[in-house]
């Protein structure tokens, strides 16, 4: 199969459409090309192509900030001396001072089909600031390594926000930037030159929605630091908005979650015990770990490891987001006392609750916190939403 940016490098057509245009990428450590060689170099050392800036997301186009909050500075690029602005910084959409210097807008970030990891956000926000500035949009598409499910309650209207951009998006959207981007315009009826480059050879439906084999997993931000923690993440991300640890500071981050007294086996048992179905596609196996910074530093604290990296994974029956839900209500029965909700701030929203922010509504959390909700209202609570975004969403598959 090839990638969006191998398939603009190999038609000239495509070529001849960006000579003599100023581009702007938009791209981290995983923008990069089955030999591993980044978008920055491929796209600047072609002879018919102008790169005059890049765009580095949340974590940096280097990938070296490890958290939300932490924002990234400006810099000049040593090898091809161009600016790159930080969209994760003073300034989190680009600026008409930012956009005087490219004409076209090149977007190529690895995504995790999650609506709040917020690559997402920044292709949104990219489209809008196009629209604005009278600039053009290029989406070299990439794989959706979560595939087709979609998960979660549709985002309302009180609650976008810079991890939640589009009201009506449900948690886990089931597409790929370039789609999402044609959804987007056509749904919001925005008005910009947009281009998205196929991925060729692309099937969304095997092995859950990454090319196994064919590509190499690099990090798109730090604590996406293997496939299997990236095909759990639109549930345990979740954990954010807790004070139990989300792995952060171990070598599996969001592939470990616990805290100091958190009763993993009794957490286990209750889940398979509400809803065994959830829990059939992966391998929960309770253990120890130590964080080494972030929450509980250097404490001893006690979780679940959620395995999606085996033989019992199942990609088109699993469901992260519910199994996340899952164990924080297996949680709040078998110790209602030990879950806190964390406070604010969180990304920028200080007044909101960080979980309810992540679920973008306060219905989760009411679910969660009513002893006498079972998973049953949980699936008349997520259902409708679900079911009306992925007859919506299917008019814009490419694959």
């Amino acid at each position: 199969m090839k990638l969006g940016i191998e398939v603009l490098l190999s038609n000239p057509s495509l070529i001849a459409k960006l000579k003599g245009k100023r581009l702007g990428l938009v791209a981290h450590p995983a923008s990069v090309n089955h030999d591993l060689q980044h978008s920055l170099d491929v796209l600047a050392a072609h002879p018919d192509l102008r790169v005059t800036c890049a765009f580095g997301p949340q974590h940096g186009i280097r990938g070296d900030k490890q958290y939300n909050m932490i924002e990234s500075d400006d810099f000049v690029d040593k090898r091809w001396k161009i600016p790159v602005h930080s969209l994760y910084g003073t300034h989190r959409r680009p600026t008409e001072a930012m956009l005087r210097d490219c004409d076209v807008l090149v977007y190529d970030l690895q995504d995790l089909g999650c609506r709040i990891y917020t690559y997402l956000t920044t292709l949104l926000y990219v489209i809008d600031e196009a629209e604005k500035h009278g600039k053009e949009v290029w989406v070299l598409d990439r794989p959706n390594p979560v595939g087709r499910p979609i998960e979660g309650f549709p985002l309302e209207s009180g609650f976008v926000s810079f991890v939640g951009a589009w009201a009506g998006m449900p948690m886990r959207h089931g597409l790929t930037s370039g789609e999402m981007a044609k959804m987007y315009l056509a749904e919001t009826g925005k008005r910009v030159n947009l281009t998205v480059v196929p991925m060729e050879g692309y099937d969304v439906n095997h092995e859950g929605g990454w090319p196994l084999g064919e590509l190499a997993w690099v990090n798109p931000s730090p604590n996406i630091a293997t496939l299997a923690a990236a095909r759990v993440y639109c549930g345990t991300v979740l954990f954010e908005g807790t004070t139990l640890s989300e792995g952060r500071g171990t070598t599996r981050p969001l592939e470990l979650l616990g805290g100091p007294g958190f009763p993993a086996t009794a957490v286990i048992e209750e889940m398979q015990k509400l809803a065994p179905n959830l829990c059939r596609p992966v391998s929960l196996r309770a253990c120890f770990f130590e964080p080494t910074f972030y929450k509980y530093k250097g404490e001893l604290c006690e979780g679940v490891q959620i395995h999606a990296d085996h033989s019992r994974y199942q990609p088109d029956a699993f469901q992260p987001y519910r199994l996340a839900l899952l164990m924080l209500k297996a949680l709040r029965r078998v110790a209602p006392q030990q879950l806190v909700w964390r406070d604010p701030p969180y990304e920028y929203e200080y007044e909101k609750l960080p979980i309810d922010l992540l679920n973008g509504t306060v219905k989760v959390r009411q679910w969660l916190d009513d002893p006498r909700s079972g998973m049953a209202e949980l699936e008349q609570l997520l259902a409708p939403g679900e079911t009306a975004w992925r007859a919506k969403a299917k008019k814009y598959y490419l694959y």
